[in-house]
């Protein structure tokens, strides 16, 4: 009876993953609370995950990584390795692999290709190339360079960790490092090669036609006799129409209207609505539409101009709409449409919600989209200029990060020691604030990790784990180790496709771990094997790496299945064929 309520709350929660309609951590926190109140788990075991050290590892590294981003470090590299590329479009292409992955081998893969974006993009523009040619392999690259080290991937800790509770030794920091650079080396001959074939060239368009926003906006003359004269623009007779007023021309000045700016006489304002919605605007008294259709020249003007953002990983408005975030008060812009994974949305513009990957269109002043730039939640995508370098501070947060590196995988320290005490370190040096510090960190994975650890506990107390490796050992065994091995490796990738990658190795782990066992094999390769799989997954834009590369690489859902199908299945067969040879069965 317990072994089929674990079951059955497993394909719930792979449910509810897949749906996203509610926030990982908190379906992780009820699977908790089910398990405790039927008291299959204790409230010990069920929090035994969070005082992992392996938390303590993944929190530092996020400190860390942001006091990089901080003081300029990681901008100061790619300034400077961009200028080195020169204008050789192959150079870019292997530059924008090789360098992100080994970055990535050292912080959070998401971080990394959010750092890379907007230059990139810039890149391509200069060099007059659509940067659909360098997003896919830039997020690809991100990814497969995090199954170098331990700390590469969220993943890799938390597999780590898993073992480490099972009562095995954890994994090496540099443990894996042979087979993930073969992962990552196969990755950039195949994307320089096939995978370059196959990617979509975009054609450059103007923002205004790209976004198919003309039929949506008017213009409209206040006249003498308008009742809106002495109305503030953000709450007047317009606005309760649905309509939304992007700017506001004034006599020969051009300019955005804020929660202060009141209508006046001879005003002609540029507004946003349903073409429904115009028609009874025609027939008000003191109102005259101007012009129905416009061009993009009337949404610049002055200190006015168009740009694109893009909501990165990092961003406190994900989940949230453009009304709840107050995104005019706290940036100073007018966003006009938002781009979401090929689709246009230009509707109802206050009520949507916003998610990581999204690309907005945005109207400001150049100030508020040069003080973007310095914004973590948004990039600007334009002409890359790097944060300043912050000379001292810099090298400080660099040197700890290296020390704490070098400590932890020569055994002089734990690995959670020399992480925390470098993250404690960069506080302490002020390369970044305790606030911040606080911020940086991804406490939803850090739940989804230590719940999704207690789960595998249950697994293991109501013998699920062996309910299942039965199953597989009986419907497998006749093929062979190899074969069950691979088994596990396919259900690993099917199972990102739904859940995170660190989530899916959770699930399938002890199940794994316990089909080992059953068939007298090293549990060590069952657990490296899968770990590596759920990174290789490229099938599908649903790593976040990839979501935040499909709107600006303008790409399609096909373009991800197309080109990433043929990679996964060449990695999981190098999985597949290595991982028995460095850990024999």
């Amino acid at each position: 009876m317990e072994i089929a309520f674990v079951l059955i709350l497993l394909l719930v929660a792979i449910a509810l993953f897949a749906s996203e309609k509610l926030s990982v951590d908190i379906i992780t926190l009820l699977l908790l609370i089910a398990l405790t109140s039927t008291k299959i788990i204790s409230p010990e075991e069920a929090f035994d995950g969070f005082s992992s050290d392996f938390i303590i590892i993944l929190a530092s590294i996020f400190v860390l990584s942001a006091a990089l981003e901080d003081t300029g470090v990681l901008d100061f590299l790619v300034n400077w390795l961009m200028r080195k590329v020169g204008h050789n479009p192959n150079s870019l292409l292997l530059f924008i692999m090789v360098i992100p992955g080994v970055v990535s081998a050292f912080m959070n893969n998401t971080t990394v290709t959010a750092l890379f974006v907007t230059p990139i993009v810039g890149v391509a523009k200069k060099m007059h190339l659509s940067s659909s040619k360098f997003l896919m392999p830039l997020a690809y690259a991100s990814i497969l360079g995090g199954t170098c080290t331990l700390i590469g991937t969220s993943t890799n800790v938390a597999v780590s960790g898993y073992m480490s509770k099972a009562g095995y030794e954890p994994f090496g920091f540099f443990e894996f490092s042979g087979i993930g650079l073969v992962i990552f080396a196969v990755g950039i001959v195949y994307m320089m090669t096939i995978g370059k074939r196959m990617l979509p060239q975009a054609v450059s368009q103007g923002l205004t036609t790209k976004y198919n926003i003309k039929t949506y906006l008017s213009e409209i003359m206040i006249m003498p006799e308008s009742p809106l004269i002495g109305q503030v623009a953000f709450t007047s007779d317009l606005s309760k129409m649905n309509f939304r007023i992007l700017n506001i021309i004034r006599g020969k000045e051009n300019f955005l209207p804020d929660y202060r700016t009141r209508i006046r006489e001879n005003d002609v304002l540029l507004v946003e609505g349903e073409i429904d919605d115009l028609m009874k605007v025609k027939e008000t008294k003191g109102i005259e539409i101007v012009a129905d259709v416009i061009i993009e020249d009337d949404l610049v003007g002055g200190d006015v101009r168009l740009a694109e953002i893009l909501i990165t990983g990092k961003s406190d408005i994900i989940k949230r709409t453009v009304r709840e975030s107050d995104f005019l008060r706290r940036f100073g812009l007018v966003v006009l449409a938002v781009s979401r994974q090929g689709e246009t949305i230009r509707t109802k513009i206050g009520d949507i919600q916003l998610q990581l990957g999204d690309m907005l269109l945005v109207q400001g002043t150049n100030e508020r989209l040069a003080f973007l730039k310095t914004n973590q939640h948004l990039a600007v995508l334009d002409e890359f200029k790097p944060i300043l370098f912050k000379g001292r501070k810099g090298l400080f947060t660099l040197g700890f990060f290296i020390v704490a590196i070098i400590v932890g995988s020569v055994g002089l320290l734990p690995l959670s020691i020399s992480f925390m005490g470098a993250a404690v370190l960069a506080v302490l040096t002020k390369c970044i604030t305790t606030d911040r510090a606080y911020q940086v960190i991804d406490w939803r994975l850090l739940v989804l990790i230590g719940g999704m650890t207690a789960f595998g506990m249950a697994m293991q107390n109501t013998g699920a784990d062996q309910f299942l490796a039965d199953w597989i050992v009986r419907l497998l065994e006749p093929f062979g180790v190899i074969v069950i091995l691979g088994g596990f490796i396919l259900l690993t990738v099917f199972l990102t496709q739904p859940m995170s990658n660190a989530a899916s190795a959770l699930v399938v782990l002890p199940v794994a771990l316990q089909t080992a066992i059953q068939l007298d094999a090293n549990p060590r390769t069952f657990a490296i094997a899968i770990m590596l799989s759920a990174s290789v997954s490229l099938i599908t834009p649903f790593e976040p790496s990839c979501i935040l590369v499909y709107s600006p690489g303008k790409y399609t859902f096909r373009d991800f299945l197309k080109i990433g199908s043929g990679l996964t299945l060449i990695l999981m067969a190098i999985i597949l064929f290595l991982v028995p040879i460095l850990w024999p069965l």
